[in-house]
């Protein structure tokens, strides 16, 4: 079956669902959300999981459609918390209605996630519910860290790939392992595709990163530098703290917070500070460190090799994207 078709049934799926009516304030935000699109790459791994130990995948589409209005809930917090005026190109819900209805509609997406999941076998509902639950709890953990790193100037490499995996990983490593647990995979089998999702994730966010920089603009979506502008802790900048001579450091903190009327100025002087310190083939490696980490895990999940094939090239696809 080509991957497209899952992606079909996946949409297909989502297009379904109903959120409720009234009153329309709190529900029409959620169907403004979920219709502004994305890569559903979260439902997609769950499917693709599944598929590889049973060919029947019809009855994991709306526990896999509840990961990815949980990821569609957490964006839509996100944008609260971080001000932003677009989501995929068109005004995020806040900005649209306002904060208050933005919380309470994704309020009512996280409840609206676990009721996807209750569909599921009666044998397999407690153990899919305490592993979401968990992930839930880890991914505000992550966003929690990442606000706390806004104030702090001592940030570690570590800290940051924690973070991350928090924030964005974890939840790619349970759309996998959900997969799993409903094709009545091994133990063994979940933990390592619950792996091979999470190095994913750590790779998918790095690559994020360096897009942010040395992607083109045209087609990455967003302004380049955007980070730089920001002073977000990203593993480039902090690979740069670490790896630069006094003077390089020096002029990197003096760019930190720092107001300026021309921001390519900024984005310029400390690009040209990466570029000296070769932090762009730096970051290149540890994304190709951990898409090869991941990639090992893959392999040792029992399941034919041609059906892991779909999860390698999807993987693969995410590290040599451009947007």
């Amino acid at each position: 079956m080509p991957i497209a078709t899952f992606s079909e049934k996946i949409a297909q799926t989502l297009s379904t669902i109903n959120y409720g009516e009234e009153p329309a304030e709190l529900y029409e935000p959620i169907r403004y959300m979920m219709a502004l699109g994305g890569k559903r790459i979260r439902p997609l791994l769950t499917v693709l999981a599944h598929h590889l130990f049973e060919d029947e995948v019809d009855k994991v589409l709306l526990p896999a459609a509840g990961v990815e209005v949980f990821h569609n809930f957490t964006l839509m917090h996100d944008d609260i918390m971080d001000q932003a005026p677009l989501r995929r190109g068109q005004p995020t819900v806040h900005e649209k209605w306002n904060a208050n209805t933005a919380i309470l509609s994704g309020d009512v997406m996280l409840v609206k996630a676990y009721e996807l999941f209750f569909g599921v076998q009666p044998i397999h509902l407690p153990v899919i519910l305490k592993l979401f639950s968990k992930c839930a709890a880890e991914v505000c953990e992550g966003q929690q860290l990442d606000m706390n790193f806004e104030t702090r100037t001592d940030v570690s490499i570590p800290e940051y790939l924690k973070m991350i995996t928090l924030k964005t990983a974890v939840l790619l490593g349970f759309a996998l392992e959900l997969g799993a647990v409903l094709g009545n995979a091994s133990e063994e089998d979940r933990n390592n595709l619950k792996e091979f999702g999470i190095k994913t994730g750590i790779a998918f966010q790095l690559r994020d990163d360096l897009l942010d920089v040395y992607g083109d603009a045209a087609q990455f979506g967003k302004q380049v530098g955007g980070d730089i502008l920001s002073d977000k802790k990203t593993f480039l900048l902090l690979t740069a703290l670490e790896d630069s001579n006094d003077m390089h450091r020096t002029e990197l903190q003096n760019w930190l917070g720092k107001t300026v009327a021309n921001s390519g100025e900024k984005v310029q002087a400390v690009t040209a500070i990466y570029d000296l310190l070769d932090i762009k083939t730096k970051t290149e490696a540890k994304i190709n460190q951990y898409f090869h980490e991941a990639l090992a895990h893959l392999e040792k999940v029992n399941a034919p090799s041609e059906r892991k094939e779909y999860l390698r090239a999807l993987a693969l696809s995410l590290m040599e994207r451009t947007s």
